[in-house]
């Protein structure tokens, strides 16, 4: 496995981003990382190299470039505080539609690397990155193939860019991971999603894991190890099948 960082100009300005490939002379299907509002730290990257190891080229980028420098932060001592007052500002300057737009230079990047096997990717996102891998494999369904999402939350709601919104336009098979505990993807919003998945004909599969919000981030207080190397197996399985 290798690792480089790098920098990749988007529409509103330069977001770093951290590249994980497989290894020298190795190529691999590509897969775009959507991070959690707990920004880019060691644990994220640890997971996006996990990933890599398994054979593929992994973009992680940098979501909160719009805000600039920040953390990184330890979640343990976030949670401890006021959530809000310390990730809100972070979080306020992106969300679905912006990731998404995002995702036009992403793919472009990843297009100029002779390590990418193949043109369609994947996306694997956690907490708010889960409803962003969506948004993004609906603003350019011609180039996703599969979309994971752990614990993603507030996946349909009434917002002009709720992730179920973009349903009619997907063409990427859909994993979703539900968390029992998780207050921001309620039994009503699932089956709220899980209707428009339907409606659109997305070829899709959900699972509740018996965990908590958050369970399949390490340094999380809630990080739950049997359900997380569960939802590993699952995800490599996905990928493995729809990425070859």
């Amino acid at each position: 496995m290798s690792h480089e960082q790098t920098i990749i100009t988007t529409r509103d300005g330069d977001c770093p981003a951290h590249l994980f490939t497989p290894g020298a002379d190795r190529t691999g299907p590509a897969i775009l990382f959507y991070m959690d509002a707990g920004g880019i730290r060691p644990a994220v990257l640890g997971m996006a190299e996990r990933l890599a190891n398994a054979g593929y080229v992994v973009l992680l980028p940098d979501l909160f470039y719009r805000y600039g420098p920040y953390g990184p932060f330890v979640p343990t001592e976030v949670f401890k505080g006021d959530v809000r007052a310390t990730l809100g500002p972070l979080m306020a300057t992106t969300g679905n539609a912006r990731a998404a737009e995002d995702t036009d230079a992403f793919l472009a990047y990843l297009d100029g690397r002779s390590d990418v096997r193949g043109e369609t990717v994947g996306a694997v996102g956690f907490c708010m990155g889960g409803g962003m891998a969506i948004a993004a494999a609906g603003h350019r369904p011609d180039r996703f193939a599969a979309v994971a999402s752990f614990h993603g939350g507030n996946l349909a709601t009434d917002a002009a860019d709720s992730p179920h919104g973009y349903a009619p336009a997907l063409k990427a098979e859909l994993y979703i991971a539900a968390a029992e505990q998780d207050g921001s993807y309620p039994p009503a919003m699932a089956q709220r999603f899980e209707q428009a998945l339907d409606a659109a004909q997305v070829h899709y599969r959900t699972e509740t894991y018996p965990a908590a919000h958050g369970w399949m981030k390490p340094d999380f207080p809630v990080y739950d190890k049997a359900a997380a190397e569960r939802g590993w197996r699952a995800m490599l399985a996905f990928f493995a099948r729809t990425l070859g």
